[in-house]
C-alpha cells in the first residue's frame, strides 16, 4: 500500500521568540514492513543551522536552530511510504514460549547471554514498575501461558475495558492515573501496556506512527486517524530446549484498535519512530527564549498516494 503522510505543526508565539533550538522525529525510517520512497521537512522561518542523524534506536532525527526573532513557526513533514505485510514463519501465538521462560531468560545471572532487547526492560521517564501494573498484567499472564497469547489477551482487555476519551489526559499524565481512571488516548494505553509488561520482566518498546485516514470501503474508521498514533511492540525470543536464544521477533500490538501483527499491526500503519516511551520519540521538542505564551495547531493527513 502506497501512503502519503502530511504532518503540519504550527506554533504562534506571544511575545516573539528570540532564539530557539528544536529536535524532531518526523521522518520515517525503513523497516521490514515499509519502504520510504521520499521524505522531507519544510521549516519556516528558515533555520540558521540544520542537521540530520540517526539515533541509537534507528530513528531519523532532525535538529535545527532559529537565531532570528519570530512569532510563528511552521514545520511541515511530507513522506511517501510503501507498506507491506510482514513475511514470517514465526509460530502462532499459542506456540510461543511461556512468558515465565522469557522472564527468566532476561533475568540477570552470572555468564548470562546478552540480548539487546534487555534495554527495554527498565524504567524510563514515562514508565514506572509498580505492583498495580503487575496485578493488571497477571489478569492475562497466568501460569504457563504462551507470551504472545497472553499479550494479545491483555491488548484485548485494554481495548474492551478502557474508554478512548480525547483530551482526557495530557502529555504528562502518569500511566498509573490513566490505569485508575480506565480512560485516556492512544499514548496512555501504550504506556499502561508497557508498564504492565516491564513490571513482570518482559521487554517492550513504544512505537509512534500513523494510521490510514480513509478506511477501506465498508470498514469502520479507526480511532487515531488524523493524528499521530502510538502502540507497543513486545519481544519474543525463540528459546530452544537448551535455553539459548537462536532468533527472536518483535511483535506490534495496538490496544487502541485491537490490532496486532509481526513487525506491524497492518498495512494501513506507518512506523515513524521507536523508543523506551514517548519521551524518546516526541514529534517536536526544543528550547526557546521568549514566547511565554503559545498556541499549537497540529494537522495530520494519511491517504493513499
Amino acid at each position: 500500500m502506497l501512503l502519503e503522510i502530511i504532518h503540519d505543526t504550527h506554533y504562534s508565539y506571544d511575545p516573539d521568540v528570540e532564539i530557539a533550538q528544536h529536535i524532531t522525529h518526523l521522518k520515517p525510517a525503513g523497516t521490514s514492513t515499509q519502504v520510504v520512497m521520499n521524505t522531507e521537512i519544510y521549516i519556516d522561518p528558515k533555520p540558521a543551522w540544520r542537521e540530520e542523524n540517526t539515533d541509537s534506536y534507528g530513528n531519523v532525527c532532525t535538529f535545527f536552530s532559529l537565531e532570528s526573532r519570530h512569532h510563528e513557526l511552521l514545520i511541515s513533514a511530507k513522506s511517501l511510504v510503501q507498506t507491506m505485510p510482514e513475511p514470517t514463519s514465526f509460530a502462532a501465538p499459542a506456540e510461543t514460549p511461556p512468558w515465565e521462560d522469557v522472564r527468566e531468560y532476561f533475568r540477570y545471572h552470572s555468564k548470562t547471554h546478552w540480548d539487546s532487547a534487555a534495554e527495554f526492560l527498565f524504567t524510563s521517564p514515562f514508565i514506572t514498575l509498580r505492583q498495580e501494573f503487575v496485578d493488571f498484567a497477571r489478569i492475562c499472564f497466568t501460569t504457563g501461558k504462551p507470551i504472545l497469547q497472553a499479550a494479545i489477551e491483555l491488548m484485548e482487555h485494554i481495548y474492551h475495558e478502557f474508554r478512548y476519551v480525547s483530551k482526557s489526559t495530557d502529555l504528562n499524565t502518569p500511566a498509573i492515573e490513566a490505569l485508575t481512571k480506565r480512560e485516556g488516548v492512544c499514548q496512555d494505553f501504550a504506556h499502561i501496556f508497557l508498564c504492565a509488561l516491564r513490571s513482570i520482566g518482559l521487554p517492550s518498546k513504544y512505537i509512534s506512527g500513523y494510521l490510514l485516514t480513509t478506511p477501506p470501503l465498508g470498514q469502520p474508521r479507526l480511532i487515531g486517524s488524523d493524528a499521530s498514533h502510538a502502540w507497543i511492540s513486545i519481544y519474543i525470543p525463540n528459546i530452544g530446549f537448551d535455553g539459548n536464544l537462536s532468533s527472536g521477533i518483535w511483535c506490534d500490538l495496538d490496544p487502541t484498535n485491537n490490532r496486532w501483527g509481526h513487525g506491524s499491526p497492518g498495512e494501513d500503519y506507518v512506523h515513524l519512530a521507536q523508543g523506551r516511551d514517548y519521551s524518546d520519540v516526541s514529534p517536536v521538542r526544543g528550547v526557546i527564549h521568549g514566547g511565554a505564551d503559545h498556541v499549537l495547531d497540529v494537522a495530520v493527513t494519511v491517504r493513499p498516494a
